[in-house]
């Protein structure tokens, strides 16, 4: 019978010491592997070539990378690329390449569907299967054709990544850590619709930029858009945020999609003004991406147009966010694997 190996992609240096240490390895040898990882972004352990062979073999017998090339990329029109990738566990994720003149970003993925079900969102509808390890959520960088033109990292794609907050915030770790990615906390940015005890944790651990789900300042509406809405109330959320100074370099923003008819018209920007006093703060408002089985329209431009010009005459700064992606379903609300998922389930 085969012995799961351990994945070594997704460790922390501490967690790498206790291993060398578990092995009879030298401590030093810790950080050599972390470096092979994260700066060299091996697929082998016998790439690591200034281990001895000894310690390689000695590797090889209980552990592996871990890194796991796509499987399918989907290119758009705008140049957008939507990758798939299998998880360890045979799931499926999605994640998606960006690249805007000289800024490139990735979309990444923190869960293999989503409990949070939001009306708008494909991957809501899709339901939850898995949350991804830290190395499942890094090996959306790792593999990734374009990383060396990466500049930015945004927690936007499958699932609610405060409710897999554990592996997110070790993933992250590593992404900032001098012995990981070494990469600014102000190169990435995560979304949440706003799960409390999470949210304290992610502002308070890390220096990355937030963004909140907000899309409705009045909570019957945004309950009927959002459930979770029930159990973390966008104004307990702006009490919350008020508590912390985002007046420096760290961004926080609330992302507002526009849907015609329902959200559109100036007296909820006048309810939004209201809920965001006094927080430091922009909204990007987006446009609603159809997506099949729901009833909602996206608002025309002109209407975008009207809502940011009002926000933004009224000390609000307000960006209305590029819609990228949509011919390959990369856009924002548009991500799922439940065809992926139905297909695995079948061959099992």
């Amino acid at each position: 019978m085969d012995v799961q190996k351990q994945m070594l992609l997704g460790s922390t240096l501490s967690e790498l010491r206790s291993l060398v240490k578990h092995l009879d390895m030298p401590a030093f040898a810790a950080a050599q592997i972390a470096a092979w990882l994260y700066n060299k972004r091996v697929t082998t352990i016998d790439q690591m070539t200034n281990l001895s062979l000894k310690h390689r073999n000695l590797l090889k017998e209980t552990c592996e990378v871990g890194a796991m090339p796509p499987t399918e990329a989907m290119h758009s029109a705008d140049g957008t690329v939507k990758y798939l990738y299998r998880t360890h566990s045979t799931h499926f994720v999605e994640a998606v390449y960006i690249p805007d003149a000289e800024r490139a970003t990735l979309c990444v993925s923190s869960q293999v569907g989503c409990k949070m079900n939001c009306r708008f969102c494909m991957t809501g509808k899709q339901g939850f299967t898995a949350n991804l390890t830290a190395g499942e959520i890094l090996n959306q960088i790792h593999a990734l054709p374009e990383h060396d033109a990466l500049t930015n990292v945004v927690l936007m794609g499958m699932g609610e990544p405060l409710d897999n907050l554990d592996e997110v915030l070790k993933a992250l770790e590593i992404m900032t850590s001098s012995y990981g990615y070494g990469w600014s906390p102000k190169r990435i940015t995560l979304s949440t619709i706003g799960l409390r005890k999470g949210l304290k944790r992610f502002i308070e651990e890390t220096e990355c930029h937030l963004a909140i789900s907000l899309h409705s300042p009045v909570h019957a509406q945004r309950l009927g858009l959002m459930p979770a809405e029930k159990a973390f109330p966008i104004a307990e959320i702006a009490d919350l945020l008020r508590l912390y100074d985002f007046s420096k370099q760290r961004r926080l923003s609330f992302e507002y999609i526009v849907f015609k008819g329902v959200n559109d018209s100036l007296l909820y920007m006048k309810e939004l003004l209201k809920l965001l006093r006094g927080i430091d703060c922009r909204i990007n408002l987006i446009r609603f991406h159809a997506i099949p089985g729901v009833e909602l329209e996206g608002a025309d431009q002109e209407v975008m147009v009207r809502l940011r010009d009002y926000l933004t005459a009224h000390g609000l700064f307000t960006t209305i966010r590029a819609s990228r992606g949509e011919d390959i379903f990369a856009a924002c609300g548009m991500l799922s694997t439940a065809r992926q998922e139905t297909k695995n389930n079948h061959l099992a």
